[in-house]
């Protein structure tokens, strides 16, 4: 069976951080992936080396034979990075010989679900700062070298303005920020020297971090050598909070800073926020507006994986017909959908007002019902004068790249217009609007058909 085609799609099920959507990311990450994909001899040796419970060898040399010649010949298609999602869509679908799909598998879960939870939970965050420059804070607190480096690209793709991850910075042609350590003022005797010796060595990018021993006294020693910097023709870009009360400390610090002529100095804040801290702060009058955003972004905090699945939906028999495939569950949110699919977002005057998932064989989306994803009792007929996008696109056929890989910022962009596209009620943090998402009748009527056939035999 191993060269039969099958179809398979990446979708998720639980809508992240309660909200409503995900961001899509780490699209070329899994291209990359899948353009690379080979077994090579160090590979092969090792799986040799595999054995079973009795000792004996648990793959056959044919079979390492054959993987050693593999090559990749799938046709992909996929939602672009920066793209909204919803729970049940489709974020990526493969088609192509049923061994090779199924090996893609863990990969394309590992890099689409990180990534895409890290954008998700970096579009929250951005939009809870309300366009002021979010630095991407996290390289120290990742998990691990990896989780940094994709977090930091995902963070990218999900609003962010800039890393302090200079690694990231290099592999990905993402701008660079930061400050310096509280170590850097704990290493002079004074902290007014220890400013002085950075403003010395750094002229043109002086943040100061103030809070060490005193934020008050911190932020007037830091406009000191602020004023001392200006007659040298070098302005100070701003000062860092990491500590105490955010909101009355920035006020105060805002306060001093305007009095003392540096008005267009920025006040940046970092220690452990999230999107509802930066949303408190604002509301309460905050004067803080650059934002450091570590811990909690980087990880997910809250909601540190997206349960992205990868199933099999379905399968040419024998002859080439295709024969649709759907898990069965006690749990109606495990149920899987049939098919060969595709998304189709309605717009009416530019505004995204809901999306329907059919099938590319047997439905007619132009005509027909669509019942809702998560209450099927709920149906709407899609209005003729409405516009429309199918959202996935080729990426791969036959195992040829035919996407232009956009360069990083553009994916950007693109997450950033994508929620341009949406309510303010469909986008908002907690008890968010539904969003319909809906199956194409025939394939829904498919659904059901196929629930109703397994039923009775594995009754």
């Amino acid at each position: 069976m191993q060269d039969r085609e099958a179809v398979f799609h990446l979708n998720f099920r639980r809508k992240p951080f309660n909200g409503n959507f995900a961001v899509v990311a780490g699209l070329e990450t899994a291209i990359n992936f899948m353009s690379n994909f080979k077994f090579d001899e160090s590979d092969l040796k090792y799986l040799q080396g595999l054995v079973t419970s009795d000792g004996s060898k648990l793959f056959e040399r044919a079979f390492l034979d054959y993987l050693g010649n593999i090559k990749f010949s799938c046709d992909v298609d996929a939602m672009i990075e920066g793209t909204l999602a919803f729970p049940y869509e489709p974020i990526l679908r493969v088609k192509g010989p049923i061994l090779q799909a199924q090996l893609l598998e863990s990969a394309l879960l590992n890099i689409i679900n990180f990534q895409t939870i890290i954008a998700t939970k970096a579009s929250r965050i951005c939009a809870a700062a309300k366009g002021d420059e979010v630095i991407e804070f996290g390289l120290r607190r990742a998990q691990g070298i990896d989780g940094a480096l994709s977090g930091t690209r995902a963070a990218y793709v999900g609003g962010c303005h800039s890393t302090s991850n200079v690694l990231g910075g290099k592999y990905f042609g993402i701008p660079v920020k930061g400050t310096h350590a509280h170590s850097w003022i704990m290493a002079f005797d004074d902290e007014e020297k220890a400013f002085s010796a950075y403003a010395e060595v750094l002229p043109k990018n002086c943040i100061y971090l103030i809070d060490t021993y005193n934020t008050i006294e911190g932020v007037k020693k830091a406009i000191k050598v602020a004023r001392e910097m200006r007659l040298k023709g070098h302005e100070m870009l701003g000062v860092r909070i990491d500590s105490g009360d955010l909101s009355a400390l920035s006020i105060k610090v805002r306060q001093l800073l305007d009095a003392a002529g540096f008005s267009q100095a920025k006040i940046m804040a970092s220690n452990e926020l999230d999107e509802f801290i930066i949303r408190d702060l604002k509301e309460q009058g905050s004067k803080v507006n650059l934002w450091g955003v570590g811990t909690n972004l980087i990880t997910a905090k809250d909601q540190p994986a997206l349960d992205g699945v990868y199933k099999l939906s379905a399968i040419q028999n024998a002859a080439g017909k295709w024969q649709y495939r759907l898990k069965i569950s006690e749990q109606m949110a495990k149920v899987t959908n049939p098919g060969i699919q595709q998304v189709r977002r309605y717009f009416d005057h530019g505004k995204s007002v809901y999306d329907m998932i059919y099938d590319i064989e047997i439905g007619n989306p132009n005509e027909a019902e669509m019942h809702d994803v998560a209450d099927p009792t709920q149906k709407i007929i899609p209005s003729k004068n409405l516009t429309y996008q199918d959202l996935l696109i080729p990426i791969f056929r036959k195992g040829k790249l035919v996407y232009e890989i956009p360069k990083l910022h553009q994916a950007r962009d693109h997450a950033i217009e994508q929620q341009k596209l949406f309510s303010k009620e469909v986008r908002r943090f907690l008890h968010p609007q539904p969003y319909f998402v809906g199956l194409e009748r025939e394939l829904y009527d498919m659904k059901v058909a196929l629930i109703d056939e397994i039923t009775k035999k594995y009754k």
